[in-house]
């Protein structure tokens, strides 16, 4: 059933994911929505409202607006008067002002940046407000986490038990094809990429919540006969590590990359090993030499495994491969629809339920998520 109540909706951020949560919101929610879709770029946002609405037959408006790097954004808050929701599509740098300003109009707001230090800046912020505040909701950190978590209360639930031996996320966006030497293509913003290779892990072995160092435990896995090569990340496992010690011997979070990539990072990385900067090299060397391309896909793995009540040794896995597919005639490549799902749909969550405060992927609820009618037909 549609919902009837107009609802106004801000967007920063008006590029790859930007346009696509506007576009998957709008055409997918069954919401009455007003869109402001803001970005630096004002070429940008006149252009992607254009994109959005053409041949559409759904109502409301789609405005475009022009955002400012100062300090003060003054179109930007005039927006946010009197508006629902904050969905911010901003490099994860921008995300604590972005918060702030949420907090500051008295509104909800959904991001889906996987960088560790500001989500913690966030969670501050949002400390004690009275809308929602939900974080980290693009793929990965996003929907592995809430599948993940909905697959370990099916296990335990069906099997009569509380605790899990081993729960093991999965994530990689790639494209079609991987050319040497560095069997790599960008799918979209190349912004933060090597934050992923740098920044901090956290899994529990052994019972416990413990710090492996980044781009360690490298493994070969075949799925659907395809070989990939897996390292930790950074991010992707969200706040699982927290909410579910006590309840797994083991929880990891790995990105999948085709064999050969890593060994590119890790020979490049040996070579500046005395640097300063190495993050920031790596960043630049990628964005020389590595091609952005437009086929991609997307392959999802998540795992559960354990005893159950009669001491037999089970596993309930979950895979998705992902390509690009048509939303209302326009076409999204495998990155867009898979990241902009999940924060559009916990858009309409918010829009739709009387929710407040700090929200994390171990608290979105599973079988309303994974259900909606935004996730249900993007992951099908």
């Amino acid at each position: 059933m549609r919902d009837n109540e107009k609802h106004k909706v801000i967007i920063t951020g008006a590029g790859v994911i930007g346009r696509a949560v506007a576009l998957i919101l709008r055409e997918l929610g069954n919401l009455n929505l007003d869109i402001y879709i803001g970005d630096i770029k004002k070429e940008r946002t006149i252009e992607v409202a254009d994109w959005i609405t053409k041949g559409s037959s759904r109502k409301g408006l789609v405005e475009p607006f022009v955002m400012s790097d100062d300090e003060e954004d003054k179109n930007l808050e005039s927006c946010l008067q009197d508006s629902d929701i904050l969905l911010d599509c901003l490099p994860g740098t921008y995300s604590p002002k972005m918060a702030k300003l949420a907090r500051k109009y008295n509104t909800h707001y959904v991001n889906t940046t996987a960088y560790v230090n500001e989500t913690k800046q966030i969670m501050k912020i949002a400390e004690g407000a009275s809308k929602a505040f939900i974080l980290q909701t693009g793929l990965a950190p996003g929907f592995v986490n809430v599948l993940a978590n909905g697959m370990f209360k099916t296990f335990c639930k069906n099997n009569g038990v509380e605790k899990v031996d081993h729960i093991s996320m999965k994530v990689g966006a790639l494209t079609r094809h991987a050319i040497p030497p560095h069997f790599y293509g960008f799918t979209w913003s190349p912004i933060g990429v090597a934050e992923e290779y740098f920044g901090p892990i956290t899994i529990i072995r052994v019972n416990k919540k413990t710090n492996r160092p980044p781009l360690s435990r490298r493994m070969k896995i075949i799925l659907d006969g395809v070989m990939y090569e897996e390292a930790f990340t950074s991010g992707g496992s969200a706040d699982l590590p927290d909410a579910l010690e006590g309840y797994t011997k083991n929880l990891d979070y790995k990105t999948l990359r085709y064999p050969g990539h890593y060994e590119w990072v890790e020979n490049f990385l040996s070579e500046i090993r005395r640097e300063n900067n190495r993050e920031e090299m790596l960043q630049k060397l990628m964005e020389e030499v590595v091609p952005h391309v437009d086929e991609d896909k997307v392959v999802i793995y998540v795992s559960v495994k354990g005893y159950d009540d009669r001491n037999v040794f089970r596993i309930d896995e979950k895979s998705y491969s992902i390509y690009p597919d048509d939303v209302a005639g326009k076409r999204l490549r495998a990155i867009q629809s898979t990241t902009a799902a999940p924060i559009a749909e916990c858009a309409r969550m918010l829009l739709q339920n009387n929710l407040k405060g700090l929200i994390l992927q171990s608290q979105i609820d599973t079988e309303e998520f994974l259900n909606g009618p935004i996730v249900s037909r993007i992951y099908c």
